[in-house]
């Protein structure tokens, strides 16, 4: 439970103050899970385009998409892909991080996977499809 709390301070701490005016973190949560998802969940895919219509859809700056795969990556791999971005994005994929991993040991891989089909339709597709 003391966990939950955390996450929540975290995530309090790191958001903006008025979210609904800056999407970008929960657009970088998605864009993170739908790469854990493809790592970790077998026969899933992510199709960039559909990451960047996405961005398109939340209103998002052109280029954001890259940006944040840049980040994810330069985070995910010690610094050897991607590219290190300003502070605010590296800091809204360490939240982003910190929450996924806590949700993927919550559920457990198998059930993780399972949500987010529902959770990231859209998003990720079976591999093939």
């Amino acid at each position: 439970m003391r966990y939950g709390f955390l996450m929540a301070g975290l995530l309090l701490i790191a958001a903006p103050a008025q979210a609904e005016d800056h999407p970008r973190s929960t657009y970088v949560t998605l864009v993170l899970q739908a790469f854990a998802a493809k790592v970790e969940c077998p026969g899933t895919d992510v199709v960039y385009q559909d990451l960047v219509q996405k961005a398109e859809q939340m209103k998002l700056p052109e280029g954001t998409t890259e940006k944040v795969r840049k980040a994810i990556a330069w985070m995910h791999t010690g610094g050897k892909m991607g590219e290190k971005q300003d502070d605010d994005l590296m800091a809204e994929v360490a939240v982003a991080t910190q929450a996924t991993d806590l949700n993927q040991r919550r559920l457990g891989m198998p059930n993780w996977c399972e949500a987010q089909k529902t959770n990231l339709a859209g998003l990720i597709r079976a591999k093939g499809g």
